[in-house]
C-alpha cells in the first residue's frame, strides 16, 4: 500500500479545531439567505459582490466587513443554522472535536438577547454530537475594543445559561488594547471556573503574550505567532506546554505574513511549542481545517512526524476530559498507523 503524502494526510487524520469564530463561519450565500428570511437589505448587489469585498488589508478592514456580516443574525434559528453549516464542513474535514468562540456583545449591542445567541448555538452543538459524533463546546469572547465594564455586564447576562459554555476568550482589534485591560473580569471568569484564553501576538507584540499569562493566566494563547520575536517567551512557552492555536490563512489573508512559505509554523513546531492548526475565520479567509492544514504543509514542506504533532497537539491542547483526551489520541494512532 502506498503511503499518503503528508498533504494527504493532513487532510485524512481526526483533528480538534480550537480557533474558529462561528461568526466568522458565515458564507456569502447564507448571508444573504438569512437577510431574505428576515427581510433585511444588504449593501451588496449580489453573493458575488459581497465575497469580492473579502480583500483586507489589516485586522480592522476584516472586522468591519465582519460585524456587517453578523447583522443578519437575529433569531435562534439563525445562529442554530450558521452553526450547523460550520459542523458539516468541520466533519467533511475530520475535525473530530471544536471549541468554538462567539462574541455575544455583537449581537446583545444590535438588540439581540443573550438567551437567542446561546440557546441557537448550543441546539446546533448537541445535533453536531448526535448526528455528526463530533463533540463541540463553546468559548464565549470578549470584545476588546470595547470597555472591561462591558465585559462585566456581557459575563454577567451569559452567567444564567453557563451550562452551555466551557470556557471566555478575548478577541477583536488587537492593537492598543492589551489583555491587562481585561484583568479583573479574566479574574472573576477564572474564580467562576471557567477555562480563560486569549488572542496575542497576532498584530500586538510579544509583550501582549506576556500580559495574556501573566495578566489573565490565560490556558492557551490564541495566533502567538509573534512569540518567536522573544526568545524568553518561547522559552517559557515551552517549559509550560502553553499551546498556540495557530491560523495559517488568517496570517495570510491578514498580511501577517506576505506569503505562505515564510509562514513560522515549521519555526514554532521545531522550537518545541504546542502549536496547532485552525481556521479563525473560515468564510472569509479562504478556508476551513484542511484547506489550512494542507496547505501550510504544502508551503512549508512539513513532513509526516509534522502532520501528527499537529494533530496530537490538537488534542493535548483541547479543554476536554482525560478520557476523551484518551479516547481522541487512539483515534489517532489508529489512523496513523
Amino acid at each position: 500500500m502506498t503511503l499518503m503524502t503528508p498533504a494527504q494526510l493532513a487532510a485524512a487524520v481526526p483533528k480538534a479545531e480550537l480557533h474558529m469564530h462561528i461568526e466568522g463561519s458565515l458564507e456569502p450565500e447564507l448571508i444573504f439567505a438569512l437577510a431574505q428570511r428576515n427581510g433585511l437589505s444588504l449593501p451588496y448587489a449580489s453573493v458575488e459582490a459581497l465575497r469580492a469585498a473579502y480583500a483586507f488589508i489589516d485586522l480592522q478592514s476584516f472586522l468591519d466587513i465582519y460585524y456587517a456580516g453578523a447583522s443578519v443574525l437575529l433569531h435562534e434559528a439563525d445562529f442554530h443554522d450558521m452553526a450547523w453549516a460550520y459542523f458539516l464542513r468541520a466533519a467533511a474535514d475530520n475535525v473530530v472535536h471544536t471549541e468554538i468562540f462567539f462574541d455575544p456583545q455583537a449581537h446583545t449591542a444590535r438588540g439581540v438577547p443573550m438567551d437567542t445567541v446561546i440557546q441557537g448555538l448550543a441546539s446546533a452543538c448537541a445535533r453536531a454530537q448526535a448526528e455528526l459524533g463530533v463533540s463541540a463546546a463553546l468559548i464565549l469572547c470578549f470584545l476588546r475594543h470595547l470597555s472591561e465594564e462591558d465585559a462585566f455586564n456581557t459575563l454577567e447576562a451569559a452567567l444564567p445559561y453557563r451550562e452551555h459554555f466551557i470556557g471566555i476568550g478575548l478577541d477583536s482589534s488587537e492593537v492598543g488594547h492589551p489583555p491587562s485591560k481585561f484583568s479583573r473580569v479574566f479574574a472573576r471568569c477564572r474564580e467562576l471556573g471557567f477555562h480563560v484564553v486569549a488572542h496575542a501576538g497576532e498584530e500586538g507584540p510579544p509583550a501582549y503574550i506576556w500580559e495574556a499569562l501573566n495578566d489573565l493566566q490565560t490556558e492557551r494563547i490564541d495566533h502567538g505567532v509573534r512569540s518567536l520575536e522573544d526568545p524568553a517567551l518561547v522559552a517559557e512557552l515551552a517549559q509550560r506546554r502553553i499551546p498556540l492555536t495557530v491560523c495559517p490563512l488568517s496570517n495570510l489573508k491578514l498580511c501577517v505574513v506576505d506569503d505562505l512559505k515564510d509562514h513560522p509554523m515549521k519555526r514554532l513546531l521545531d522550537a518545541g511549542l504546542c502549536a496547532t492548526v485552525n481556521s479563525d475565520d473560515p468564510a472569509y479567509f479562504g478556508g476551513y481545517m484542511n484547506a489550512n492544514f494542507v496547505q501550510t504543509v504544502e508551503a512549508l514542506h512539513l513532513t509526516r512526524e509534522d502532520v501528527i504533532t499537529l494533530a496530537r497537539n490538537s488534542f493535548e491542547a483541547s479543554f476536554v476530559s482525560d478520557e476523551r483526551r484518551a479516547a481522541l489520541l487512539a483515534l489517532l494512532d489508529n489512523a496513523v498507523a
